[in-house]
């Protein structure tokens, strides 16, 4: 006789509970909508939804590798300085070769290798994820500025229209609508990173090592292995940030190119549900907290406030962020 297995009901005070605790990134962007709704009148229209989902595929396409890296239980904050060395040298390139191709390929590597360069520092070095890609921010910020006397990489005359397309193009589905190809780019990347966290090896190890390193480690899990992969997949999309970067600008200033870009992506990570101290986070919730955070910078816009006001608004979002998982985290231990 087969024993009976109890199924445990759940209340729906406790459903609401448990569907608020997991998904509170969805509230957030439907209130964010409402609000943006009423204060631009125009927020619905075609025109402005594109121009959100082009302006956040440069952070969203790096805010899906801090999404590994921060599950992983780190951080990288050289992103910014990342793209400015890479999209710098990448237009060098570019010139040089006069093949976008060529250029994207370099930036790829580059960007592989910086990632790279940062994980065996911290896993093989020892140093903590702050400092060593602190140390790395500081070093790829000074050798541009270094090579680029603080001034501007500029495309050449020649290669300037083919490669402004890439920013500026997009597929004509009818006479006033347009997909940015920057549109399919960010959604493309998005489902293919939610396909890996949810269903490789490689996503189910990041969040083993970010909730508990040492249970992992005896699990058999290559811990360093992990996160350097994790640092170097970061790297690998400040690469095509930067092609991004460099394709709408077409210049990449030395001094001032994606700076702020690290506070950026970890407050759209952060309010996407990524749990700050590691294992555990969503890839849909990093998507929407980009575009959360990009209709808050659209909510500021239409209300008239001054975007010096970015940087004090990404610190932040980032502290209510945090505040709340450890709300949450208490009572769901106390």
């Amino acid at each position: 006789m087969l024993n009976s297995v109890k199924v445990k009901k759940i209340s729906p005070k406790e459903l609401f509970k448990k569907l608020v605790s997991e998904y509170s990134f969805v509230l957030s962007f439907i209130l964010l909508i409402t609000i943006a709704a009423i204060v631009n009148k125009n927020f619905f229209t075609w025109t402005n939804i594109s121009n959100i989902f082009v302006q956040s595929s440069m952070i969203g396409l790096i805010a899906m590798g801090m999404s590994m890296v921060i599950s992983a239980g780190q951080i990288d904050i050289s992103v910014g300085s990342q793209v400015a060395i890479i999209g710098g040298f990448g237009i060098l390139v570019l010139n040089a070769t006069q093949s976008p191709l060529i250029m994207l390929l370099f930036c790829c590597v580059f960007g592989l290798f910086i990632g790279t360069i940062n994980g065996l520092l911290i896993t093989k070095g020892g140093m903590p994820a702050m400092v060593a890609t602190m140390a790395m921010m500081g070093a790829c910020r000074s050798i541009i500025n270094h090579f680029g006397s603080g001034g501007p990489f500029t495309v050449d005359s020649e290669q300037f229209g083919t490669f402004r397309l890439l920013a500026v193009g997009g597929i004509k589905i009818t006479e006033s609508i347009t997909i940015p190809y920057l549109m399919f780019i960010f959604i493309f990347a998005a489902i293919i990173f939610d396909m890996i966290m949810k269903q490789t090896k490689l996503g189910k190890h990041i969040y083993a090592v970010g909730s508990n390193e040492t249970s992992a480690r005896l699990s058999g899990v290559n811990v360093d292995l992990i996160k350097t992969l994790a640092f170097s997949i970061t790297g690998l999309m400040c690469g095509l940030a930067a092609v991004i970067y460099a394709s709408r600008m077409t210049a990449v200033a030395a001094a001032s190119a994606a700076v702020g870009y690290e506070m950026e992506t970890i407050a759209a990570v952060a309010i996407g549900g990524t749990a700050m101290s590691g294992g555990r986070g969503k890839i849909i919730g990093t998507f929407m907290g980009v575009l959360m955070f990009k209709m808050i910078s659209n909510i500021l816009t239409a209300a008239d406030v001054s975007t010096f006001l970015n940087g004090a608004i990404s610190g932040a979002i980032i502290v209510i962020a945090v505040l709340m998982q450890n709300f949450q985290n208490r009572k769901k231990f106390s």
